[in-house]
């Protein structure tokens, strides 16, 4: 479990590919604290590390290929920027909101808006794929960092970056085009399901 509020950037140093699953190792400020079997969000996907280099804080995770079709893994590149954030302490304050690290899709950035003093993003997903839902000042996480929706349309949402994000995660790195991974708010996603079910049983 996670809460959507970034610890800092790692960088991919190596990717290594072992038949349908991708090794990646990277490089992070605390990597000298990290233990095998931990879980850490990367860009707000859930990877356990299977390696530790302390002496040089590097450690490496594991993708398989149903992680690669889901999320934008496949576009990391030695030298990406990522966002990492570890599992939640339960003695710690909650300043996000809950984030499990199970990516639902991806979306696309659609445009950039400077409002002087912060950014408007723009992004597309596809609605079609279930669970998907957007609520106005509602909760999304965007490669990991908890945002509030600003604008919502289906298949069409925006969120506000102020400086501070914009510089401590890899926001600054997004352009048009750029493909990020996206996890609704999971109690959205329940609401949902429910009113499926429902819609179903009245049939």
């Amino acid at each position: 479990m996670f809460t959507g509020i970034i610890e800092t950037t790692a960088r991919v140093v190596a990717i290594e590919k072992e038949n349908s699953n991708y090794h990646f190792t990277l490089e992070v400020p605390f990597g000298d604290a990290l233990s095998i079997d931990q879980s850490m969000a990367h860009d707000g996907c859930c990877l356990t590390v299977v390696r530790v280099d302390k002496e040089h804080k590097r450690y490496t995770v594991t993708a398989m290929d149903e992680t690669m079709q889901k999320t934008n893994l496949g576009t990391w590149k030695v030298g990406s920027e990522v966002n990492v954030e570890r599992s939640m302490r339960m003695d710690g304050r909650f300043d996000g909101h809950i984030v499990q690290g199970h990516v639902d899709q991806t979306a696309t950035c659609t445009r950039v808006v400077d409002d002087h003093g912060s950014w408007r993003f723009y992004f597309e997903y596809d609605a079609k794929q279930a669970p998907s839902i957007t609520v106005p000042k509602g909760s999304i996480s965007i490669n990991g960092v908890s945002l509030t929706v600003v604008d919502s349309e289906p298949g069409l949402f925006s969120v506000a970056i102020i400086p501070y994000t914009y510089q401590v995660t890899n926001f600054h790195n997004i352009v048009p085009g750029s493909v990020v991974n996206i996890e609704f708010d999971v109690f959205g996603k329940y609401v949902q399901r429910l009113l499926e079910q429902y819609m179903q049983s009245t049939k």
